[in-house]
């Protein structure tokens, strides 16, 4: 199949362009590098990368009527800075709507959409949260951008899934406690971990997931992609001291969460179980230790949050 990944170099896309070209399908990935990184990318005869914004309708459409893709993975997003409204709109809404209107025109018989799980909030209303809770992503730009452009992708009438995700993590991932961890403990700098739980998945189980959509598995709509379970995150800040084989001065400092976090955070995957027949396989041990040594390989420069307040100055 011939399949167009926005973001094809940042951390989703660059392991869903790799599976596929791994399985002989031809890829198109369009990315601006914002978050990208170049060396996520060999060289492969059946793929071919162009540096673009997907809010630029030009491009996006002359990628789309001369590649003319039979599915389209829409991963590009931006969020590497909370405040940046005007880049998270541009990027995350309008580049949505005109990857979507370009399938349209072109075609395509199904689109990937990959959605945070915070267009519910940061306080949910149930736990685990289930599929029919209400969209309240007004606590971060980058949700509110994400959400908009799932839902001109739903007012489109193409045929899409749409994964809201819990916390991916792996080899290349920037954001998030595990790659902060990283920085924060080989660079000599104190760490703390919030009493909180999240829910995370490996991103290999998360591209097996993937796959098997674009495959054709899946009704058209949403579904979490999960690993149905909740872990500490001072569980993932042990794990990657282990993985470092550091040994702790002094314990972490575990500071009681603020009056406006939920304490867990976990997505019901139950129609994701039974309609795809899917489920994670990776440990979060496991997970961990290999995100570690791409880290110790590849190095890290700067990690990213998508809410304001989330990385500690000192």
């Amino acid at each position: 199949m011939r399949v167009l990944i926005t973001g094809g170099a940042g951390f989703i896309g660059s392991h869903l362009t790799d599976r596929l070209l791994k399985r002989g399908d031809e890829v198109l990935v369009i990315d601006n590098y914002s978050t990208g990184r170049r060396d996520n990318l060999k060289p492969h005869s059946n793929l071919k990368v162009v540096e673009g914004t997907i809010a630029d309708r030009d491009l996006v459409y002359g990628l789309v009527g001369d590649f003319k893709p039979d599915y389209v993975a829409h991963a590009a997003a931006s969020y590497k800075d909370p405040d940046n409204w005007e880049e998270d709109s541009r990027t995350n809404t309008l580049g949505g709507a005109i990857v979507t209107q370009a399938s349209i025109r072109g075609s395509v018989k199904r689109m990937i959409y990959f959605q945070t799980s915070l267009c519910y909030g940061v306080k949910p209303m149930e736990q685990p949260i289930t599929l029919n809770h209400p969209l309240c992503p007004g606590d971060s730009s980058y949700a509110i951008s994400k959400t908009a452009a799932e839902q001109y992708i739903a007012l489109s009438g193409i045929d899409f899934i749409s994964f809201r995700l819990a916390n991916a993590y792996g080899p290349r991932n920037l954001s998030g406690p595990l790659p902060t961890f990283y920085h924060r403990l080989t660079s000599g700098l104190k760490c703390f971990v919030m009493d909180t739980r999240r829910d995370f998945v490996y991103v290999q189980d998360l591209i097996d997931l993937v796959v098997m959509a674009l495959d054709g598995k899946g009704k058209k709509g949403y579904y979490h992609a999960s690993s149905g379970w909740d872990y500490a995150i001072k569980e993932l800040f042990d794990e990657t001291v282990e993985a470092l084989g550091l040994a702790l001065d002094e314990e972490i400092n575990v500071r009681e969460r603020n009056p406006d976090d939920a304490y867990t955070i976990l997505l019901d995957a139950t129609a994701t179980i039974k309609d795809f027949g899917w489920k994670p396989v990776t440990s979060l041990k496991q997970g961990v230790g290999k995100a570690i040594a791409y880290y110790k390989e590849f190095g890290i420069t700067q990690t990213y949050t998508h809410l304001k307040g989330m990385h500690d100055k000192t």
